[in-house]
């Protein structure tokens, strides 16, 4: 891609002697107190520790199950492999000076800004446990826990703990996401000028890195707390003990608090990043008609650091939680389901789900290690589509998958009560696994410039900026529709397949059907690591571009660099529709498990609600208009952040006119610490309206059902809030993420030449779109994919207060 004339001409200075020193953020680079801890340890002490550690999960693993046992082995094993990753990626070069120097800006920036997000984060988890602790101290139990002996006090301290151990883990998989993409982007863009397949292979094998972390810590800290509270609560089929079926309601607080932190990390890391980002596009793009990250735009730097605190942090953090609260989910319908079965060894159907996802580590391992690098280090044009490579990567992982799948409904789900079971839950799998790849394909159709929906809105900003902006509304609205069906169609035939495996309660009734959509989403969510790497690689393209804008670096390199964020946009656009799609069909089983949950705490069935009944029609209103209110909130949070960045930008232009020909630096920092301050004081309204309305209105209707008579009233207003809200949630995540990513990728696609290309009317228009949508794509739409996941999740924890 050529630069723009009248910005060539605009430079009076030859490339060479154009300033390439940017400043450092910090005075010095952060990491957690932890990390610090660890470093200044002796190696000998440090590897005994880590041999007690091991040699205490492995006792626990044994003395539960030989199937923790096989989980804690294969998390240990990807934990290596990620560390060779790491290894791997980290031998790279990191390019010339000034390629180092504005590398080092960003890394300072996102860490500065992790730290203080995370802290802000820890003190409301940290409130918010105490307020769990109290409710839980004052609650009623199950009369199973009170057969068991387990007091008040006792279930108040393991939901706490759950909920600590859930948040402190999905930040560390939040600081892992940040942490490879910092230091991954400067040796994609050096190795962008060699070779298009190098750069890839590096912006891979790095998201990968991050991706069987986040995935592994999911599993192995559910299989830590399940074994632990296994030994620890003495469960055995003896009588006045805790069943091994009613064990895993006892982590819903893990599922609260990996929602909790992936919520508001997700909600200050978007508007962080498209904060920046608008404001950046506004007044560089539009307004100076320079191009994307040149050095010339004092809010670059804050585009780039959002980058990494926004799309690889907050994503780390999402799928954590979206894998967390499945694999919770599918164990209390699994040991719901075998109850009432009256199964010898339920432990097969509880501990089913971590053994999926510690397949998903081996078979994405294999699909991530696929993608080889060229040969040919001399070969600068890219002989191969990046998008047909990573996705030959995912082809492998999903016909891995399926067989992986097969394996272990043989192996875990065949009882001799119905000896065709697994065969049916296997075929639940394989619809779960289509879902995926339907609503990877579908995503990709909407938002790849390579299909007409995106050729049709670039066409559209040919004609101005309004007509782009109709026509981007109009195909997200479409894109809503062929996912639902899908989804429609996976739930139904999951449910039905489940029906019919031949499992049936005391009574003959068939009892599969819910533990089959259970299992269809773990199908779906099966090939979740390789996702999560085609996700990060997106956003370290995206730095690699700006790092190589930013040193000035020939156009060739800059071709390559576009190549890998036109594709990495189409990739984050996949991602986040294959996240609602897994979010829904968690949502329904998180629904499910809350309805079971009732049931026990109340010690009366609840299988059912009827909106007919005014205040349950009127908890759903509430919950359709949680969604709306959040979205209106998180989309005018960025809107007040962009404005703020616009007028500083604004103001440095005209105070220091030198910038804009090479004579006089920008102002980085100025941005950065705007943005900032701005992201951690606009993300506590919306997250506080998601947290306390199910509370509030679950505690209302409790209230008003005691002084009518009317019991579980409570209970039965937040079950249809929770429903509504997941509906209205899908449908509107769905419309934000394709039609942000949509816009995006028309603007690409002008880019290209296409329409003017840049500089062109066109192009102005189809920027417009572009901050339009940005606010949707990364900070209202995957914001909402964890607020309805949350909302099941707070229900779950907090479903004795509302009886």
């Amino acid at each position: 891609m050529m630069m723009d004339e009248d910005v060539e001409q605009a430079s009076l200075l030859s490339f060479n002697d154009r300033p390439r020193a940017f400043p450092n953020m910090r005075s010095k680079t952060y990491s957690p107190l932890i990390f610090r801890i660890l470093r200044k340890l002796n190696i000998r002490v440090l590897s005994i520790i880590l041999l007690i550690c091991f040699g205490g999960i492995f006792y626990m693993g044994a003395r539960t199950s030989p199937i923790i046992l096989f989980v804690f082995t294969v998390c240990i094993i990807s934990f290596l492999l990620s560390l060779y990753l790491t290894k791997w990626v980290l031998a790279k070069d990191e390019g010339p000076p000034e390629m180092v120097q504005i590398s080092d800006a960003i890394r300072d920036g996102a860490e500065g800004f992790f730290r203080t997000q995370y802290s802000t984060i820890s003190k409301m988890a940290i409130l918010l446990a105490f307020v769990i602790l109290c409710i839980y101290l004052f609650r009623n139990l199950t009369p199973q826990q009170e057969a068991a002996g387990l007091g008040r006090a006792m279930s108040a301290y393991i939901t706490v703990a759950a909920f600590l151990l859930g948040a402190l883990c999905s930040g560390i998989a939040g600081y892992v996401g940040m942490w490879v993409s910092v230091r991954a982007n400067v040796r994609v863009s050096s190795a962008a000028r060699r070779s298009a397949r190098e750069a890839l292979q590096i912006a891979v094998r790095a998201g990968g890195f991050s991706a069987l972390v986040v995935v592994g810590m999911a599993v192995i800290g559910i299989a830590i707390l399940y074994s632990t509270f296994y030994v620890w609560l003495g469960v055995d089929d003896s009588p006045g003990s805790m069943s091994v079926n009613d064990l895993p309601l006892l982590l819903v607080g893990y599922g609260f608090g990996a929602s909790f932190v992936a919520l508001f990390a997700q909600l200050g890391g978007g508007i962080y990043t498209k904060g920046a980002d608008v404001g950046a596009d506004l007044v560089g793009k539009v307004e100076q008609g320079i191009p994307e990250d040149d050095p010339r735009n004092p809010a670059v730097i804050a585009d780039l650091v959002g980058d990494n605190v926004g799309d690889c942090a907050a994503r780390g953090a999402d799928l954590f939680e979206s894998i967390a609260a499945e694999i919770i989910s599918a164990m209390i319908l699994g040991g719901t389901m075998a109850k009432k079965c009256k199964i010898e060894d339920p432990s097969g159907f509880i501990l089913f789900p971590l053994v999926v996802h510690s397949f998903d580590l081996v078979i994405s391992s294999i699909g991530i290690l696929s993608i080889k690098g060229t040969r040919n280090a001399s070969v600068k044009s890219p002989v191969e589509d990046p998008m047909a490579v990573l996705q030959k990567g995912y082809s492998l992982t999903i016909i891995l998958a399926i067989l992986t799948f097969g394996a272990s409904t043989r192996w875990l789900l065949y009882t001799e009560q119905a000896p065709s079971a697994w065969f049916s839950f296997a075929l639940c799998g394989l619809v779960g696994i289509i879902t995926a790849y339907a609503f990877v394909w579908i995503s990709k159709y909407y938002t790849d410039y390579k299909h007409e929906p995106v050729r049709t809105l670039a066409l559209a900003s040919s004609t101005g900026h309004g007509t782009n902006i109709i026509a981007g509304v109009s195909l997200g609205l479409e894109s809503t529709a062929l996912p639902v069906l899908v989804i429609s169609v996976a739930i139904i035939s999951a449910y039905w397949l489940g029906n019919t495996s031949g499992l049936v309660d005391e009574n003959g009734i068939p009892t599969g059907g819910l533990f089959g959509t259970a299992v269809a989403t773990m199908g779906m969510l099966s090939t979740a690591a390789y996702v999560l790497t085609m996700d990060m690689f997106g956003p370290i393209a995206d730095n690699a571009g700006g790092i190589v804008e930013m040193s000035q670096q020939p156009e060739s390199v800059r071709e390559i660099t576009d190549l890998l964020d036109a594709v990495g946009n189409t990739t984050k656009a996949t991602t986040k529709g294959f996240a609602i799609g897994s979010a829904a069909l968690a949502s329904f089983l998180l629904f499910s498990a809350y309805m079971d949950e009732v049931s026990a705490f109340a010690n009366v069935s609840f299988k059912e609600v009827d909106i007919a009944i005014p205040e349950v029609f009127v908890g759903g209103l509430l919950g359709s208009m949680l969604i709306f209110l959040f979205s209106a909130w998180a989309c005018a949070a960025v809107g007040r952040t962009a404005q703020e960045v616009v007028n500083e930008v604004r103001r440095q232009f005209i105070e220091r006119p030198g910038i804009m020909e090479y004579k006089e630096k920008p102002d980085y920092s100025r941005c950065v610490a705007i943005v900032a301050s701005a992201a951690l004081r606009e993300m506590i309204k919306p997250g506080a309206l998601a947290i306390a309305s199910p509370i509030v209105v679950g505690l209302v209707f409790r209230i008003l059902g005691y002084y009518t008579g009317q019991p579980l009233l409570g209970a039965k207003v937040v079950a249809s809030m929770l429903m509504f809200a997941t509906v209205c949630g899908i449908l509107m995540a769905l419309f934000l993420n394709t039609a942000g990513g949509a816009w995006d990728n028309a603007k690409k696609y002008i880019e290209t030449g296409a329409l003017g290309g840049k500089g062109s009317e066109a192009h102005k228009a189809a920027v417009t779109g572009d901050t339009v949508g940005d606010p949707f794509k990364d900070t209202a739409g995957p914001s909402i994919h964890v607020l309805i996941k949350m909302l099941a999740t707070i229900t779950l924890v907090m479903a004795p207060v509302f009886l």
